[in-house]
């Protein structure tokens, strides 16, 4: 059975920090890649962060760069996001996801295989 487990959601202010875990298993972690998603409401699921845990090429939208930081412990099948400098537009249901195999970054959300139920994330002024 796959899970994926995300922890680590919860309420900060502005320029605050928090560290998402996603926790994996029931499929092939190697050579998947595997990623962040969020969601707010009345918006489409945008990727946030994405990272091979084999190659691991590393992808992250725009919009998180230079304040997010992906990483994976292929040992612990676990995958992280670290966020720092969190903004309100940050706010938003976050979303573990995999790609089996990794045949390219994982970018959008019609790529992946395989999804968490999500951790809220949620950023005031």
């Amino acid at each position: 059975q796959v899970q994926l487990q995300e922890s680590g959601g919860g309420s900060v202010q502005s320029g605050g920090s928090l560290r998402l875990s996603c926790a994996a298993s029931g499929f092939t972690y190697r050579n998947s890649c595997i990623g962040w998603f969020r969601q707010a409401p009345g918006q489409e699921r945008e990727g946030v962060a994405s990272i091979g845990t084999e190659t691991k090429p590393t992808y992250y939208a725009d919009s998180v760069k230079g304040r997010f930081t992906i990483s994976q412990d292929s040992a612990k099948n676990a995958l992280y996001l670290q966020m720092n400098n969190l903004k309100v537009d940050d706010t938003a249901m976050y979303y573990c996801a995999a790609r089996v195999p990794c045949i390219g970054p994982l970018t959008m959300a019609a790529n992946a295989k395989y999804w968490g139920q999500g951790t809220q994330v949620t950023v005031s002024s």
